[in-house]
């Protein structure tokens, strides 16, 4: 890769309206937005391409370019010009204030003159900084730029998306077309521009354009010997002579526009951290990879502890670089001298006391599956002490007073990602106690549904500090400093956060739920589930057969084979060879998702759409299945990973495998459960559940005296509704009628809109609004619930759960109809969804306190779609049901009481209820 001459300033310069419409065009706005509903593919295509192009040339001065309306001096010229463009779509639109926010953030300068387009900039600032001595890389999807090629200006041309591009220098440009950057605008003029509405010569083509340049030596010569041209060509030359002579004028790029900045002021700047952060937050960019390229691209200092205005007035950056790497045998004494008890040992201290007393602990680690081992230890305290001690060095006296100071509650321990720490550190038999704060659940509990939670997006957030080096960043001398500065980095957002969480109440959220059930995941992830592996052989074998067959009955209807995963493929033959009604219009064509194949399969009598949604269906049962076999441990256990930072709602997340993606009510669902069994030493497994749980929670914040009623009337509560809603006796509820009254209530705690029940139901619009009209003429105290619900949130910006746990909902208030009415969704699922996390999470604790202090053997293993999954002991089957229903119908006090369904078996197949 090229890099710019020591000392030598390099200036890059971004087409940005070029560049922001490939970007858009690359990726499906459908598959790129927001859950508040913002279109987001343009942003996320333009900040990869950046960040590769930053990455790349590390340009010390950009400057990003944009035109500002379709009114410059070419139009007074030629009213036409880029008159046959297409108006941006208005998801377009909507991104570009956003794009505008993230240059900003990235301390990368924007410029827009009126009158000119960014391709003029482009070439006054080329100008300009050639002369001055730099070197200039343009990068850009606009043909017309090539004229500004020379030996030190050179042009990055994407072709197509802005994934890759050709890097146009002068020996290049005559390669390709034989000409000279000076001579480009002379064949340009000539071949015109159908994206400039600029016309060309009837039957000439680049190739006679280019060959005349050459003989001629340039547009003028060429012109003034027009008479001499031959031939048909040369007819058609001379009839066109006018219009060759404005696309001349106007396809000069103009090189002395006054521009509002000068060549200093494009020198790149720091990123502002916290609003760039936010930013990617509010975008939702989840990819790791993207962030870290993005991240990585600041040119601000690199002091990992720069604190930009955070945390403890610089204290982290002073541990980080006072470290003390303890040789073995120091460990108990720097314990004793740094981290003094401050409360009893078997009381942990008050949440006031966090910022003044807490120490961090910060691990390296390296993981196998299942299982990993801690390299090294870094310990921060808040009086600016630090120390670095490696696993491998410990002496006995070590481990064993490292162990009582973990295990000891009155010296608070603040940490990053609680669970992972605790499951690592049980690898060595130590176990952290007093952990008073974990970072990633504060931030998590702040701002439920952040893109990230990771320790250099939270530092970059709130303390505006660049990310921390880890130690494999770093030479061997640095790796210490480094883990010490994590550290640090622990101590200043926690002090950032204990005000913001006893602002927001959610502090015994934090330590009362969240904290404790990351040690009980932790320990479920260590355990594992032992699965057979010899069934899940078989049926990726029998799901893969399945997927041929489908394969091959598709390939009989279409009179031909094709790919039925491929999107193109089953538009060609869905709507083209077999003249289906055409389904939502996307960018490439129709849609072939389920919503269309299940629409299409009831709507015609083409056997074909049922044919590929069955191969869709065992296709991702076979992906599920290899999953999960290639997760097994040496153990023969899965070892799932469950995330509490993931759901907004509050609910936990399942991944590596993803155990919630296994059929729950599906007879191939069942098969798969088949392969999860008890573990040596055990005798069967145990599954537990709630009744009815959101309408419940419904129930109980509503206080609808009808719902109530049914819940408490103990008969199948959809039928005993239906019976209100429709006016019949209970007896005479038909099928549909209960079906329809279930969909319904589910629907309401979910935010089901009328239009999404009339999907559900496959009912008309009309009808599905008398259905909703008549359930809340019954329901009336359901109704006025979720009305105010709304109301409240847009109030105060956020809903909360019966444990207050909040979801923030800053859309409410938006101008855009289709956010406003995605986050009014969201605030009436939220508080069910959110209470009924809440009550399971409560639920696992006490089920697990229970278990564990009647000294059972059994142990709780999965947290599966709200069910629980235990192991059991033999002989404890009886003992275990007792303790599970009991604490789960305690787990929270509702209006109506908590109802429980327990089952249990060979397999988790058996033990469903």
């Amino acid at each position: 890769m090229e890099r710019a001459v020591a000392g030598r300033p390099r200036l890059l310069l971004l087409d940005g309206h070029s560049m922001a419409y490939r970007a858009f065009y690359a990726l499906p706005v459908e598959n790129f937005t927001t859950t508040g509903g913002q279109p987001t593919n343009m942003i996320y295509g333009f900040g990869s391409m950046l960040a590769n192009t930053l990455r790349d040339e590390r340009p010390t001065h950009v400057a990003v370019t944009f035109d500002v309306s379709r009114q410059t001096f070419r139009t007074e010229q030629f009213p036409d010009y880029k008159a046959g463009r297409v108006r941006a779509p208005a998801e377009f639109k909507s991104q570009l204030k956003i794009l505008d926010d993230l240059l900003a953030a990235m301390g990368l300068a924007t410029v827009r003159v009126p009158g000119y387009e960014a391709d003029d900039l482009i070439a006054t600032l080329a100008t300009s900084a050639e002369s001055a001595g730099f070197e200039v890389l343009v990068s850009t999807g606009d043909r017309d730029v090539l004229q500004l090629v020379t030996p030190n200006v050179t042009v990055l041309y994407f072709i197509r998306g802005v994934s890759a591009a050709t890097r146009f220098t002068p020996e290049l440009l005559m390669e390709k077309y034989g000409l000279t950057a000076r001579q480009y605008p002379d064949f340009a003029a000539l071949r015109g521009d159908p994206s400039d509405n600029l016309p060309s010569i009837p039957g000439i083509g680049e190739k006679t354009a280019a060959r005349w340049i050459r003989e001629y030596g340039s547009l003028a010569a060429l012109l003034d010997r027009a008479g001499d041209v031959p031939g048909k060509s040369g007819e058609r030359l001379r009839a066109a002579l006018a219009q060759v002579r404005l696309n001349r004028r106007l396809t000069e790029l103009v090189r002395d526009v006054p521009l509002p900045v000068d060549l200093s002021d494009l020198r790149r700047r720091p990123y502002d951290l916290r609003a760039f952060a936010a930013l990617l937050d509010d975008l939702e960019f989840r990819n790791p990879s993207l962030r870290e390229r993005l991240f990585a691209a600041d040119v601000g200092g690199g002091s990992a502890g720069r604190t930009a205005g955070g945390g403890r007035d610089g204290r982290a950056a002073a541990a980080a670089t006072a470290v003390r790497v303890l040789r073995p045998g120091e460990l108990p004494g720097w314990l004793a001298d740094h981290t003094p008890r401050t409360a009893a040992p078997s009381t942990p201290p008050a949440s006031s006391d966090l910022s003044a007393t807490a120490t961090a602990l910060v691990a390296s680690h390296a993981w196998a599956r299942g299982t990993g081992r801690v390299e090294e230890v870094a310990l921060a305290t808040a009086g600016g002490a630090a120390a670095v001690v490696r696993a491998g060095e410990l002496t006995e006296s070590d481990g064993r007073a490292f162990a009582a100071w973990l295990a000891d509650p009155g010296r608070p321990k603040v940490v990053h990602d609680a669970k992972a720490t605790m499951r690592v550190f049980a690898e060595h038999g130590w176990r952290p106690v007093g952990v008073v704060c974990d970072v990633e659940l504060a931030a998590y509990l702040l701002r439920p549904g952040l893109a990230a939670y990771g320790l250099d997006d939270l530092a970059a957030q709130y303390l505006g500090r660049r990310p921390v080096p880890g130690p494999t960043d770093s030479g061997d001398g640095d790796a210490a400093a480094a883990l010490a500065a994590r550290a640090g980095t622990v101590l200043d957002l926690v002090a950032t956060f204990r005000p913001r969480l006893e602002r927001a109440g959610a502090i015994p959220l934090l330590r009362e739920v969240e904290l404790p059930l990351s040690e009980l995941l932790a320990r479920t992830e260590r355990v594992g589930v032992r699965v057979d592996r010899g069934l899940l052989v078989e049926l990726e074998r029998l799901f893969g057969a399945r997927v041929d067959e489908a394969a091959a009955a598709a390939a009989r209807v279409a009179g031909h084979p094709f790919n039925p995963g491929s999107t193109k493929q089953l538009q060609e033959v869905l709507f083209k060879e077999l003249g289906l009604p055409t389904t939502k219009r996307i960018k490439s064509g129709y849609s072939t998702d389920v919503d269309a194949l299940t629409w299409l399969a009831a709507t015609t009598d083409s056997e074909l759409p049922a044919i590929l949604l069955r191969h869709r269906d065992q296709a991702r049962l076979r992906m599920t299945v290899a999953g999960l076999i290639k997760e097994i441990g040496a153990d023969g256990r899965i070892h799932t990973d469950f995330r509490q930072t993931v759901a907004a709602t509050g609910r936990i997340t399942s991944t590596e495998p993803n155990l919630q993606v296994i059929p729950v009510r599906t007879e191939d669902g069942r098969r798969i459960r088949r392969a999860f069994v008890p573990g040596d030493g055990f005798e069967s497994l145990m599954t537990v559940d709630y009744n009815q749980l959101e309408l419940r929670i419904m129930a109980h914040l509503s206080r609808d005296p009808t719902l109530t009623a049914a819940v408490l009337s103990g008969e199948d509560l959809h039928a005993t509704l239906a019976a209100q809603v429709f006016g019949v006796a209970p007896g005479a509820v038909t099928a549909d009628q209960r079906r329809q009254i279930k969909a319904m209530s589910y629907g309401l705690a979910y935010g089901l809109s009328a239009f999404g029940l009339a999907r559900q139901l496959r009912i008309g619009m009309d009808e599905a609004r008398r259905l909703r009209d008549a359930y809340f003429d019954r329901l009336g105290g359901v109704r006025d619930y979720l009305e105010n619900v709304v109301e409240a949130a847009r109030r105060t910006g956020y809903t909360e759960t019966i444990l207050g746990r909040r979801r923030y909902l800053p859309a409410l208030t938006s101008d855009n109809r289709q956010r406003r009415e995605t986050a009014e969704r969201m605030a009436l699922n939220a508080p069910i969804q959110g209470s009924a996390a809440d009550i399971v999470k409560i639920g696992m604790l006490k089920v697990d306190a229970a278990v564990r202090a009647a000294g059972l053997g059994s142990r709780l293993l999965l947290q599966v779609h709200d069910e629980l999954v235990l192991e059991v002991a033999p002989g404890e089957r009886r003992q275990v049901e007792d303790v599970v229903r009991a604490e789960l119908a305690a787990a929270y006090p509702l209006l109506v009481p908590l109802e429980v369904a327990v089952g249990a078996g060979r397999t988790w197949d058996e033990a469903a209820h």
